[in-house]
C-alpha cells in the first residue's frame, strides 16, 4: 500500500530512477561513474590563470570602496573562526581545533570512514548522528566571514584561507568521504574557493603547487556534479537542483580553462532554467513549503543573475520573472520591525553565502540585494541592508521593467503555494491552505501564525534536526507542532521514513473576502485520509480590522469517532481564548510544545489545546 502511495504521489518518472539508482549503487556501478583517480590533464599555470583569467571573467564580485564603519559582530566571528571555533547553522558555536580532520561530527564525536567511496556512506544514521555536522565547515561559507574581515580590517589571511583548502583536499580524496556524497555540499564548496581564489589570486599564499592540488579538486567537483545531477533533478527537486544546475551553468564563466564547461554550462543552463520554471510556482511560492530555502534560492538567483549579467549572457525571462515574484512574496511575508518571517517549512539554517551579520532569522540583506539588482531601488533606506548587494556587485538595475515593491494592506491570497495572508494596520496573519503536486516537508495544513508589531504572538514550532530521535521527528514535522486541528493524537498525513509521506493533504477549497469590518478566510481541506478517505477540515478565520481580535471556527467531517483538539502554541504571551462548542464553554489544557528558532537548537515552549467534537468556535485577543 505505502509503495503505491509514493508511485501515486511521486509519478512514474521518480519511481523508475530510484529503483535505476539502487541498482547501480548496489552493483558498484556509481563508483565507475565517480573514481577516485580523476585528475585534471589539461593544467595551466597560476600565472597563467592570473595574467588571462581574472581580468576579462566574472572576476570577484567586489565592487565599493572600503569604509570606515565599526564591525564588532564581524570581528568577533572572524576572531573566533580563526581560533577554531565555527558557528553552525547560524545558530551555535562550537569549538573543533585547529587541527579539525573534516570528518568527525562534533555533536557526538563520531569518525567517518575517509577511505569509503561515498555512495557506500549513509547520510541518516543513528549511530553517526546528523551528517550536516560534518558537511558545515566543508561547504567553507565560513570564508566569506574572514574575507570580509580581511577586507575591512586590512588583514591578510590568505595562508590560513588556503592552507585550510589544502588541508580539506589532503584529508577528502577525490570521491571518497562523506563530504563527498552530496552533490549540493560539492557546488557550495566551489562556489566559496572560487570567491577565495579571486580575492586572494595575487597573493604569495596561493603558491603553484596548492594550485595545482585546488583545481584537480574543482575539476573533479563539477564532473561529480555533472555526473550525478539527475539524482537531485528526479529523486530531490528542491533547492539542491537548483544549486547543483547552477553551479554547471557557470562554470565556463568562472573556470573556462576547463574544456569540460562548456558542455557542463550549456546542460547547466537550460537545466537550471527548466528548475526555476517548474519549482518557483506562477505567483512566486517555492514548492519546497519553506519560507529559509525558499531565501536559499533568493540568493542563488542573486548570485547567478549578477554573474552572468557582467558578462553579458543573460538567462532567459523566466528565470527574472520568476526571481521577481519570489521576492515579492517573501517580502509580504517579512515584519517590518525586523525582517523576520514565520518559522514556517523545513528550516536547516542554510544561509549559503553570509555577506552581512544580522541575525539569521533576518531576510531583509537578502531580499534588498536581488530586489536592488531587478528594480534599481533599495527596498530598506538603512545602509546596514546594502552591505550585502555590495558585495554581490550590484551597483545598478539590469535591464529589467520590474517595478519597486511595495506592501500590500489588506487580505492576500497566493493560490498556487496555498497561503493567505492579512496585514491589518501592526498585524500579519499568515494562513497555510494549500494542494500537494510536489512532495510536503511537514504536516501543516491550515496553520496559522499571528504577529503583532514584529512580534510572533502564535508560532510555528520550526524544524529542530533532519537526524535525531522518532519522537523529535514526529513533532517537529507533525501537526502536533503548528497551530491547526489535530485528530487521534496523529498527523493529517501518514509519516513514512526519512522525509516520506503518504496521503497527501489537499485543498479542496479557499475563498477570501474583506467587508467593513473584517478580513475572511474560509478554506476546507481533504486530510486525515487515511483514516477515513471521506474526512475534510474546514476553517474560517476572521480577523476585526483595526483590533487584536480573531475569530477561528474549526469543523471537521467523517471523522466523528475519533479525539480532536485544537493546538495553540502561545508561550508566555498575552492571549485571551474563548472557546465554545454548541454554546459550551470549553477549558484549555496544557500540551507539550517544544521550539525551535535555529536548526539544532530545542526550547521548551507553551501550548495550550481545547478538546472538541465536530465544530468548535474560539475567539482569540491578543492584550498587549
Amino acid at each position: 500500500m505505502n509503495i503505491l502511495q509514493i508511485y501515486k504521489n511521486m509519478g512514474t518518472r521518480y519511481f523508475i530512477y530510484r529503483v535505476h539508482h539502487e541498482i547501480e549503487k548496489r552493483l558498484g556501478l556509481l563508483k565507475r561513474k565517480h573514481p577516485t583517480d580523476l585528475s585534471f590533464s589539461n593544467h595551466i599555470s597560476l600565472e597563467q590563470w592570473r595574467n588571462e583569467y581574472t581580468v576579462n571573467n566574472a572576476g570577484f564580485l567586489i565592487n565599493f570602496k572600503n569604509q570606515e564603519r565599526d564591525f564588532p559582530v564581524l570581528e568577533e566571528k572572524a576572531k573566533r573562526i580563526l581560533a577554531g571555533e565555527l558557528e553552525f547553522f547560524n545558530a551555535e558555536w562550537l569549538y573543533l581545533g585547529k587541527g579539525y580532520n573534516w570528518i568527525t561530527n562534533p555533536s557526538n564525536g563520531y569518525v567517518y570512514d575517509a577511505n569509503k567511496h561515498w555512495s557506500e556512506i549513509q547520510d541518516i544514521s543513528e549511530v553517526a548522528g546528523d551528517i550536516k555536522y560534518v558537511w558545515e565547515k566543508s561547504r567553507f561559507s565560513w570564508l566569506l566571514t574572514l574575507i570580509r574581515y580581511d577586507y575591512y580590517f586590512e588583514k591578510d589571511l590568505s595562508e590560513f584561507v588556503f592552507s585550510e583548502i589544502e588541508s580539506w583536499i589532503d584529508h577528502n580524496h577525490i570521491n571518497k568521504g562523506p563530504n563527498w556524497r552530496c552533490s549540493q555540499e560539492i557546488s557550495l564548496r566551489l562556489f566559496n574557493w572560487y570567491f577565495a581564489l579571486n580575492y586572494y589570486k595575487d597573493s604569495a599564499a596561493l603558491t603553484e603547487n596548492r594550485w595545482e592540488k585546488i583545481i584537480n579538486v574543482i575539476y573533479a567537483s563539477f564532473h561529480h556534479v555533472y555526473t550525478h545531477i539527475n539524482f537531485s533533478r528526479i529523486a530531490v527537486r528542491n533547492n539542491h537542483a537548483i544549486t547543483e544546475t547552477l553551479c554547471l551553468a557557470l562554470s565556463e564563466i568562472l573556470f573556462p580553462f576547463i574544456s569540460e564547461t562548456k558542455k557542463w554550462a550549456k546542460q547547466g543552463r537550460k537545466w537550471f532554467e527548466q528548475e526555476i520554471a517548474y519549482q518557483i510556482y506562477d505567483d512566486g511560492t517555492f514548492l519546497q513549503f519553506s519560507m529559509n530555502y525558499h531565501r536559499v534560492v533568493i540568493q542563488l538567483l542573486t548570485f547567478g543573475i549578477s554573474i552572468t549579467e557582467r558578462v553579458g549572457k543573460p538567462f532567459s525571462n523566466v528565470v527574472y520573472d520568476k526571481a521577481y515574484k519570489s521576492l515579492n512574496f517573501l517580502y509580504q511575508c517579512t515584519q517590518d520591525e525586523n525582517g523576520w518571517l514565520p518559522n514556517y517549512g523545513s528550516n536547516d539554517g542554510a544561509l549559503f553565502f553570509p555577506w552581512s551579520d544580522t541575525d539569521y532569522r533576518d531576510y531583509r540583506p537578502q531580499l534588498n540585494s536581488l530586489h536592488k539588482l531587478l528594480t534599481g531601488k533599495n527596498l530598506y533606506a538603512d545602509e546596514l541592508f546594502s552591505t550585502e548587494l555590495n558585495w554581490w556587485g550590484i551597483s545598478k538595475k539590469i535591464d529589467t521593467h520590474y517595478p519597486a515593491l511595495h506592501k500590500i494592506q489588506g487580505i492576500i491570497e497566493y493560490p498556487i503555494g496555498g497561503y493567505i495572508l492579512i496585514c491589518d494596520q501592526n498585524t500579519f496573519t499568515f494562513i497555510r491552505c494549500g494542494s500537494h503536486k510536489d512532495r510536503p516537508a511537514q504536516a501543516d495544513n491550515l496553520h496559522i501564525d499571528v504577529w503583532v508589531a514584529g512580534k510572533n504572538i502564535l508560532r510555528d514550532s520550526g524544524t529542530y534536526k533532519y537526524n535525531t530521535t522518532q519522537e523529535n521527528l514526529n513533532y517537529f514535522m507533525g501537526t502536533q507542532s503548528h497551530n491547526t486541528v489535530v485528530v487521534n493524537g496523529q498527523s493529517q498525513m501518514l509519516k513514512g521514513d526519512r522525509f516520506i509521506w503518504y496521503y497527501w493533504t489537499q485543498k479542496e477549497n479557499s475563498v477570501i473576502a474583506e467587508t467593513e469590518d473584517c478580513y475572511t478566510f474560509n478554506g476546507v481541506i481533504k486530510g486525515y485520509s487515511f483514516l477515513n478517505e471521506e474526512a475534510r477540515i474546514f476553517r474560517e478565520v476572521r480577523k476585526v480590522k483595526g483590533k487584536l481580535i480573531w475569530f477561528i471556527t474549526d469543523e471537521i467531517i467523517g471523522l466523528d469517532s475519533y479525539e480532536k483538539q485544537q493546538i495553540w502554541h502561545i508561550d508566555d504571551n498575552p492571549i485571551e481564548f474563548v472557546v465554545s462548542e454548541n454554546n459550551t464553554v470549553l477549558e484549555p489544557r496544557n500540551v507539550v510544545s517544544f521550539d525551535s528558532k535555529y536548526y539544532g537548537v530545542i526550547e521548551t515552549g507553551k501550548a495550550i489545546s481545547f478538546p472538541f467534537k465536530k465544530k468548535i468556535e474560539t475567539k482569540l485577543i491578543v492584550r498587549l
